[in-house]
């Protein structure tokens, strides 16, 4: 059985080439829905702006003093402000769509083995940034306005502008919905061979020294949203180590069965060697192996026509070795056995 052929390099699906104007085109198009669908998201929720204002400041509102409440400094602030949080949320809102046209945009030029690692990535990319999100606005932002407006010096009327907490919050939600990736970020390095499981784990401590100092960086200066903030990010760190650890394993494992497969290949025989005979007991003789499941007896016309094939064979290799066989001395002078003078 001749060998199998080794498997060629992996190649894009679509690999014929397009002119970079054809790309450029697909690219504004791209662009475009993405823009409309923001647009769209944007123009449905406007006429909300006000109510999805008040839910924003809700967590500010419920821990301000009895007689205190938000102020608009600017002129145009009452205007301006639930419109800008507005058109936030409809861009929150509409990025799946629009990790969507980025995937569609660039699919084509991957290969399968990437098209697999970088669509779950975007998926939970997504998802952990929402997450996020809700983890600060139902968690950490209660906990914090409630710590900060209890610290305020006497004489002091705590009403923060509308402006500046819009600032503050949105701030806030990225930072979260950012701390959040920390497990996509550390499967994409050891997917990139820039570090290990191992070695991560061996740096643990210096990991969360360093997700303190992130959020200190991050929050307000104070203690009760910066440990919100660092706790989650270690314990992510801990969850993208493990799912490291897992996705190593089964790359692995992948590996060696595709190894094995193509050494049986080459071989031309079954993938694992066959059963041993069992060794003889005391009750008779060793029993033979049991055939593969797959093995069909050869019929008698199979048979017979491998042994005469067998013995034109054999009748070949006489005739050939009867051909080379050197003459004796008695059939030098022509066939005669009497010997010249």
């Amino acid at each position: 059985m001749a060998a199998a052929s080794p498997p060629g390099p992996e190649v894009p699906e679509e690999d014929h080439e397009q002119p970079f104007v054809a790309h450029l085109l697909e690219l504004r198009d791209r662009i475009l829905r993405s823009l409309l669908a923001v647009l769209l998201a944007f123009l449905a929720l406007a006429p909300f702006a006000d109510e999805l204002y008040e839910l924003f400041a809700l967590p500010l509102l419920a821990q301000l003093p009895e007689g205190s409440q938000m102020i608009a400094i600017g002129v145009a602030s009452p205007f301006l402000a639930p419109f800008k949080l507005t058109a936030v949320v409809a861009l929150v809102l509409a990025l799946p769509f629009v990790l969507y046209q980025v995937w569609a945009f660039v699919a084509p030029g991957l290969y399968r083995h990437e098209k697999r690692l970088v669509l779950p990535i975007l998926v939970s990319s997504t998802a952990l940034f929402y997450a996020g999100m809700a983890f600060a606005y139902f968690v950490v932002f209660p906990l914090m306005f409630a710590f900060l407006t209890a610290t305020g010096p006497e004489g002091v009327a705590y009403m923060p502008d509308i402006n500046a907490y819009l600032d503050f919050m949105l701030m806030l939600f990225v930072a979260f919905g950012v701390a959040f990736e920390t497990p996509v970020a550390t499967v994409l390095l050891v997917k990139a061979g820039a570090t290990t499981p191992e070695r991560l784990a061996a740096k643990r401590p210096y990991v969360i020294v360093g997700a303190f100092v992130v959020g200190m960086l991050l929050t307000p200066p104070d203690p009760i949203s910066q440990v919100m903030m660092a706790v989650p990010m270690w314990l992510l760190f801990e969850l993208g180590v493990l799912l490291s650890r897992l996705m190593g394993r089964r790359a692995a494992e992948a590996e060696d069965a595709e190894t094995t497969g193509e050494e049986a290949a080459a071989r031309g025989g079954p993938a694992t060697p066959p059963a041993a005979p069992a060794p003889a007991g005391p009750e008779g003789p060793p029993t033979p192996p049991a055939p593969p499941p797959d093995y069909v007896p050869p019929t008698e016309a199979e048979l017979e026509a491998e042994l005469d094939r067998i013995e034109a064979e054999e009748e070949s290799e006489d005739e050939e070795a009867g051909e080379d066989e050197p003459p004796r001395d008695g059939d030098a002078g022509g066939g005669s056995g009497t010997p010249q003078r």
